[in-house]
C-alpha cells in the first residue's frame, strides 16, 4: 500500500455506515470518548458466551469457591495484555493488526493476521453454536432460524461499524445490567434455587490450570481488538485512563458471570448456560429469567458483529500484504458477507457441547496470540516506546521491512516453546486431543501459555538488541510531516 493510502478522504457520516477500515484516523476525525471504553467492553464479556467458561471447572471435579479463584486470577492475567493494548490506538490511530506491521513485516504480519482470524472467526463459530443450542433449550426455536437471525444481525452491525457498535453495546448493557444484578442477587440470598453442592472443597491441579487458562484466554484474545475500537479516541488521551476504562469494563462482568456460570453448574447442575440462566432468574420470580436470557442472547448477537467487524480487518490488512486495497466502504461490506457466510457453514457443521467448542476453541487461540501479544506489547512499550512511522507501515519497501527476521523468529520460538507444555482436551469426555510430554510429567496441567509468554518476550528482546531505533526517527519525523499536509489538505 503506498502512502497515499493514509491521505484522508472526506469525513465519514457519523451516523451513517462507517467510511473507514484499515486506513489512519486523522486527528480531525478523532470523535471518540475515553469513557466509552467501559460500557464497551464490559458489554463485550457481559453475555451468554461468558457463563460456560465457569462450567471448566466443575468438569474437572472443581469446587464452586475454587473455580472462582482460578477464574477471577485468569480474567485478571488477561486482561492486562488487553488493556495495554488498548493505549496504541490513540497514539498510532490504526486497527491492531496493521500496527503489527512493525514488528512482523509488511507481509510478515501475516503469520500474526492468520493468529487473529483464527481467533475472530472461532469465537463466532461458538458463538452460533452456543445461540442455537441455548435459545433451542431455552425457548424451544428452531436452531436453524437463531443461527440465520443472529448471524445476519451480527453482519449488519459490523457494516455499520464503529460508532454503531459502540451504541448498541451501551444500549444492551443498560437493559441487562438490571436483569442479571436482580439473579446474581437471588443466588446470594438463596431465592435462585440450587442444592449444596457434593464436593464443597474440590481441588485438583489439572482442573485449575484448565479454568484458569480458559478464562486468560478470554480477554487475552481481545488483545487483537481493542485499538480497533481506541483508534477514534483523540491522541492526546492519557495511557492511565485509557487503560483503566478497559480494565474495569474487561474485568469486572467477566469475574461476575464466570462465577454465576460456577455456581450454575454446581449448585443447579446446568450443563448449558442459557438453560440456567433461565431456570435461576425464573426460581427469583417469575419470567425473569426468559427475560434475562434473551436479553443476553442478544448482547451474544452483538458481540458477533464486533467479531466480524474485526475479522473484516484482519483480512483487508492480509490482502493489502500481498495486493493494494482500496479501503472503501464496499471493500469491507464484501468482505463481512464473505465471512459471515463461511464461519455460518462451519458452525452449522459441528455437533457437539457447546461448552466443548468454547473450550477447545479459547485453548487455541491462546496458543496462537500468546507470542503475537508478547511480541507487540515488548516492541511498542519497551523497544520502540510508541514512536512510529504511520506512513512507513503502509509502504512495502518501508523501514519496516517486507519479512522481520525478529519478529517472526520470536513468534516462531515462542510457539515452538508451548507445544511440549499444550494440553487440548476434550471437554465433555475429558478425554485428550493432545497432550505434550512435558505436560504429562506435570499431570496434565497446561502451563504452555505461561512457557510462551516468558520464551516469546525474552527471545524478542534479545533480537532486538541490536535494533537501530535512533535511525527510525528521521523517518518518524517525515510521516508525522506527511500526514499533517494530508490533513490540511483534506
Amino acid at each position: 500500500m503506498a502512502s497515499e493510502t493514509v491521505t484522508p478522504p472526506a469525513p465519514r457520516r457519523i451516523r451513517g455506515i462507517e467510511e473507514r477500515s484499515i486506513d489512519w484516523i486523522p486527528d480531525s476525525e478523532r470523535h471518540g470518548k475515553v469513557w466509552h471504553q467501559g460500557p464497551l467492553w464490559f458489554l463485550g464479556n457481559f453475555q451468554y458466551f461468558t457463563i460456560p467458561i465457569g462450567f471448566v471447572g466443575p468438569a474437572f471435579g472443581l469446587s464452586l469457591w475454587w473455580t472462582i479463584f482460578a477464574g477471577a486470577t485468569g480474567i485478571l492475567v488477561g486482561t492486562v495484555f488487553m488493556a495495554f493494548h488498548a493505549t496504541q490506538g490513540p497514539v498510532l490511530g490504526l486497527p491492531q493488526m496493521i500496527q503489527s506491521r512493525a514488528q512482523f513485516g509488511f507481509r510478515g504480519v501475516i503469520v500474526a493476521l492468520f493468529a487473529m482470524l483464527f481467533t475472530y472467526m472461532a469465537f463466532n463459530v461458538a458463538d452460533q453454536v452456543l445461540l442455537a443450542q441455548g435459545l433451542h433449550g431455552t425457548f424451544g426455536w428452531n436452531a436453524t432460524a437463531v443461527a440465520i437471525v443472529a448471524t445476519g444481525g451480527a453482519a449488519l452491525l459490523a457494516i455499520y461499524g464503529y460508532d454503531w457498535v459502540h451504541r448498541i453495546f451501551r444500549w444492551l448493557l443498560y437493559i441487562s445490567l438490571p436483569l442479571v444484578t436482580i439473579i446474581t442477587i437471588g443466588v446470594i440470598t438463596g431465592h435462585a434455587g440450587g442444592a449444596a453442592s457434593h464436593t464443597p472443597s474440590g481441588f485438583n491441579w489439572t482442573g485449575f490450570m484448565a479454568q484458569l487458562s480458559a478464562a486468560a484466554a478470554y480477554n487475552i484474545t481481545y488483545a487483537g481488538y481493542v485499538s480497533d475500537y481506541s483508534r477514534y479516541l483523540p491522541r492526546d488521551t492519557a495511557s492511565g485512563r485509557v487503560i483503566a476504562w478497559v480494565f474495569a469494563g474487561a474485568v469486572t462482568p467477566a469475574i461476575w458471570l464466570i462465577a454465576l456460570g460456577a455456581w450454575l453448574a454446581v449448585r443447579l447442575g446446568a450443563t448449558d448456560g442459557l438453560v440456567g440462566l433461565q431456570t435461576a432468574g425464573n426460581h427469583v420470580f417469575g419470567h425473569l429469567g426468559t427475560v434475562t436470557a434473551f436479553v443476553s442472547a442478544s448482547a451474544l448477537a452483538a458481540t458477533m458483529g464486533m467479531n466480524a467487524y474485526g475479522a473484516m480487518l484482519t483480512v483487508l490488512a492480509g490482502v493489502d500484504s500481498f495486493r493494494k486495497v482500496s479501503p472503501t466502504r464496499r471493500a469491507r461490506v464484501v468482505t463481512i458477507l464473505v465471512l459471515t457466510v463461511i464461519w455460518f457453514v462451519v458452525a452449522k457443521s459441528i455437533s457437539t457441547s457447546a461448552v466443548g467448542v468454547v473450550d477447545t476453541a479459547l485453548t487455541l487461540m491462546l496458543y496462537l496470540l500468546v507470542p503475537w501479544t508478547t511480541t507487540n506489547l515488548i516492541d511498542f512499550f519497551f523497544v520502540r516506546r510508541g514512536h512510529y512511522s504511520i506512513v512507513d507501515i503502509f509502504k512495502p519497501n518501508g523501514i519496516y521491512g517486507v519479512w522481520s527476521p525478529r519478529g517472526l523468529l520470536a513468534y516462531g520460538i515462542g510457539f515452538a516453546a508451548e507445544i511440549p507444555f499444550m494440553v487440548l482436551l476434550n471437554l465433555v469426555t475429558l478425554k485428550s486431543y493432545y497432550t505434550g510430554p512435558f505436560a504429562k510429567d506435570l499431570n496434565s496441567v497446561d502451563i504452555s501459555w505461561i512457557v510462551g509468554v516468558v520464551v516469546t518476550g525474552i527471545a524478542y528482546w534479545i533480537l532486538t538488541r541490536n535494533l537501530d531505533v535512533e535511525a527510525e526517527r528521521s523517518a518518524i519525523a517525515q510521516s508525522d510531516r506527511e500526514l499533517h499536509r494530508a490533513e490540511v489538505v483534506s
